[in-house]
């Protein structure tokens, strides 16, 4: 409001001393008034505009879990939507067992950078408990973490389970649930990940149709079935997570 008035007022004095001013000066004076109202424009483009909507989320597991298939889902649903995302590498997916991650960034507009600041997530999502606390530290404080509660003991010095979840019952927010159970129990042991997608679906800012349509085509050259089964278990699992 104040730039308008602002404006106005310089839109004003440049009339008035276009009409009473000697021609020499007249050039001088419209030369400072366009000067002016180019800075002005300068300063606009300068101002950060804030993001309507932007979600950042770690993915976190071990590798052959299916991190790569929840990545593809979110980041196809969102690239339908419109939406601009960035992924940062996904490490570990080489070695079968070995422990998996990656930054993923949606927002309705461009990102600077694929990766997510310590204490800046809003979702961790992870397949394996001890993995979702190891990347703890980049959660933010009202953000929520999603897990399956059943380890994959890769390692001979695994903590024990008690301390696992002694940890993970410490957050506020968070969604722990037996994937592999519902899926197997669903026909389909491997699709533990599409139930912690589905869990995590309340929490994407990603209508829940347009997750279950990533899901259906991504999966579609496997056959109805293969997709059938994996829609119901990301129906199962959001159906817990509400």
């Amino acid at each position: 409001m104040f730039r308008k008035v602002f404006c106005r007022m310089w839109l004003a004095l440049f009339i008035s001393i276009i009409i009473i001013t000697p021609q020499k000066y007249k050039i001088k004076f419209r030369f400072f008034f366009y000067f002016r109202i180019l800075i002005l424009k300068i300063r606009k483009s300068l101002i950060i505009k804030p993001y309507l909507m932007k979600i950042d989320i770690i993915l976190a597991g071990v590798g052959g879990q299916g991190i790569l298939s929840i990545a593809s889902i979110i980041g196809y649903a969102a690239v339908k939507k419109g939406l601009t995302l960035k992924q940062a590498e996904v490490h570990g997916m080489s070695q079968r067992g070995g422990d998996v991650q990656s930054h993923f960034r949606l927002a309705d507009r461009e990102i600077a950078s694929d990766l997510i600041p310590k204490g800046q997530a809003d979702l961790i999502i992870s397949v394996e408990p001890m993995e979702a606390l190891r990347y703890l530290p980049w959660l933010s404080k009202a953000g929520w973490l999603i897990t399956n509660d059943q380890p994959f003991k890769n390692t001979l010095n695994y903590p024990e389970e008690e301390k696992i979840f002694s940890e993970l019952d410490k957050l506020p927010k968070k969604v722990v649930i037996n994937a592999d159970k519902i899926a197997k129990d669903l026909g389909s042991a491997r699709s533990a990940n599409m139930v912690i997608l589905g869990a995590a679906s309340p929490h994407i800012a990603i209508p829940f149709e347009d997750i279950e349509n990533a899901v259906a085509e991504i999966f579609a050259r496997k056959g109805e079935e293969v997709v059938n089964v994996n829609l119901a278990c990301l129906r199962a699992g959001r159906e817990f997570a509400l």
